[in-house]
């Protein structure tokens, strides 16, 4: 891993700890978890969307207890796992697979915090 993808991280985890959104300004994130993950994860974030059984291993259900506790423990879990790709190319080679495509996105620090301050929100609420 070099030293950028770490800055990026190291700079994404610490976006995360600023101030809570408004929604007004979380609708970014929502935006952005729509186009970009629902696919595989749902729009409940349960590992439901079309792709999720098409992946190896299955798209995981994202409201579990595991999951909750790993969000609250690493808060910037959902932003490296999108700087960082620890499943190596499975995401992009499931879209390709499937004829999926999602146009490149010039990721933000805003975006990052957005995402992550939506996702928690939905997966606070279910269950």
């Amino acid at each position: 891993m070099n030293i950028k993808i770490l800055c990026i991280a190291a700079l994404g985890f610490w976006s995360l700890a600023q101030t809570p959104l408004s929604v007004a300004e979380n609708a970014n994130g929502k935006t952005l978890y729509l186009q970009r993950c629902a696919v595989c994860h749902g729009a409940d974030i349960k590992g439901t969307g079309p792709l999720a059984h098409k992946s190896k291993p299955p798209t995981p259900d994202l409201t579990t207890a595991a999951f909750k506790k790993r969000l609250n423990d690493y808060p910037g879990v959902i932003v490296s796992s999108v700087i960082l790709r620890p499943n190596g190319d499975l995401i992009p080679r499931i879209l390709r697979e499937n004829g999926v495509k999602i146009a490149p996105h010039p990721w933000s620090v805003k975006d990052f915090r957005d995402l992550n301050q939506y996702m928690s929100e939905v997966i606070a609420k279910s269950r």
